[in-house]
């Protein structure tokens, strides 16, 4: 008999399908109450430091150069107050093969799906993530299949969505490109029910901890190079698996104090989902639209439990606004010769207005650098905005909308990261936690977990939850 592949049908299979397409039995991890055990489930699931770092190495992933911004931090001093202007370096992920960070998420995750006799790897993504799936499953002799939501109902694509898909081609993938909406996480359950492919999801234990390397990289070479730890290191934060991996690779390097800050772009008022505002948008990734929902709530994701827990690491949350990045975009090509894509830009217009509230000694780190193409550059991006009704203008970016209008700072000194708060996010998430978990009563273990997931404190989730009733 066939099976009912209608919507509901396929949705209804959701846990089976992919604890068969990811091997991960998520039922070992969890509790009777909302606890499941993460630290667990990522020694058990995953691979040591160790292992990762021979896993990628033989792709040529990772040991990626560290480079100090010489000239941004000069012009950073320059608008800063006297004695203030931290020294500002990135690290240059866009040396990986498939020129972002991301390749070393997919490395370990396609090395696990070869490792289990898995045929082919899918991957439902927009972004980076699925060329560094398409390059590393060329590597290991995998099929690869990427699902993208590409086209809002017009049949427009957004240029850096598209140049990623022809990135994804070249590696040999299959690339099926879908309009905006739920068919997505439909069709991708479909694919890997049919073919019976590895889920090389963004949120499982292998990916997260494929980005460990990267923090625990970042900190041994500050050591080397500069005798101690950088005090704050800037991660472009959207689904949160940068930043959770990042600060962990960190804290197993034992840098503990450095400071881990997220980033990303204001798309405020902008819904993700939506076919009519698809396209308004000028940034497919680093951007709030991704960022707090996940933050919020990271088992939203397309495993059952998420292993990037971006409020477990995050000491501060800012934004930037779109033409802040454009701008520092085109500041590092002209002034450190770096052409660099737009995700890594995020943090560094980030990290350009902290740096400047920082003394002089100081260290801050762009954690990630990605590649440009055709179509991720700045030029396509703004044509595109126009195109789609968006005034592109020069002033002051505080009086940018979203959707509205896009504002290059007229002058460098009007690059400012906004503050989010941290402790209304954490609120957001032990509500959304409730809600999700109707009927289960809460007892102390339950709290201290919460606590453990907001990076707070016990009595913080106890007022909380007075406020909300529970």
């Amino acid at each position: 008999m066939s099976r009912d592949m209608s919507y509901s049908a396929v949705m209804g299979r959701r846990n089976e399908i992919m604890k068969e397409a990811v091997g991960i039995d998520y039922a070992k991890f969890e509790s009777n109450g909302v606890i499941f055990d993460y630290e667990k489930m990522m020694r058990e699931t995953g691979y040591s430091l160790q292992e990762m770092q021979k896993i990628q190495g033989e792709t040529g992933v990772g040991n990626t150069p560290i480079y100090e911004l010489r000239n941004l931090t000069l012009l950073a001093r320059k608008l800063a107050p006297k004695g203030k202007g931290a020294r500002i370096f990135i690290k240059d992920e866009a040396a990986n093969p498939s020129g972002s960070f991301k390749a070393r998420r997919a490395a370990t995750s396609v090395y696990h799906a070869k490792k289990h006799g898995y045929k082919g790897v899918i991957a439902a993504t927009s972004g980076n993530y699925g060329a560094a799936v398409a390059s590393q499953a060329a590597m290991k002799g995998l099929n690869c299949i990427i699902v993208q939501e590409c086209y809002d109902s017009k049949g427009k694509g957004q240029p850096e969505i598209v140049e990623k898909a022809r990135k994804c081609e070249a590696y040999g993938a299959e690339v099926l490109q879908l309009s905006v909406g739920p068919e997505l996480f439909y069709t991708f359950l479909k694919l890997l029910e049919e073919t019976g492919y590895f889920n090389a999801s963004l949120y499982t234990p292998f990916g997260i901890a494929g980005v460990e390397t990267l923090g625990y990289e970042l900190a041994m070479q500050f050591r080397e190079r500069e005798g101690r730890d950088p005090d704050v290191v800037v991660a472009t934060n959207a689904g949160g698996g940068n930043v959770t991996g990042t600060a962990r690779g960190l804290i197993k390097a034992g840098a503990e104090k450095v400071q881990v800050v997220g980033a990303s772009v204001n798309l405020k008022g902008l819904h993700m989902a939506s076919d009519e505002q698809f396209n308004k948008k000028s940034f497919t990734t680093g951007h709030t639209g991704f960022g707090i929902p996940f933050a919020t709530w990271p088992d939203r994701s397309d495993v059952p439990r998420s292993a990037g827990r971006p409020l477990r690491y995050l000491d501060r949350y800012v934004t930037v606004n779109q033409g802040e990045v454009f701008y520092i975009t085109e500041t590092l090509a002209q002034l450190e010769g770096l052409e660099r894509g737009p995700a890594g830009n995020t943090s560094l217009a980030a990290a350009f207005s902290i740096a400047q509230e920082l003394d002089e000694d100081k260290i801050i780190v762009v954690q990630e650098t990605e590649y440009t193409g055709a179509g991720k550059h700045i030029n396509p991006q703004l044509s595109f905005a126009k195109e789609n009704g968006i005034e592109i203008m020069t002033g002051n970016p505080e009086d940018e909308i979203p959707g509205q209008n896009i504002i290059l700072p007229k002058h460098p000194s009007l690059i400012k990261a906004k503050d989010l708060d941290l402790n209304r996010i954490r609120k957001s998430y032990i509500k959304n936690c409730v809600e999700n978990n109707k009927g289960i009563q809460l007892d102390d273990e339950d709290i201290k977990f919460l606590a453990e997931d907001t990076k707070s404190s016990v009595q913080f989730v106890y007022e909380v939850l007075k406020e909300l009733g529970e």
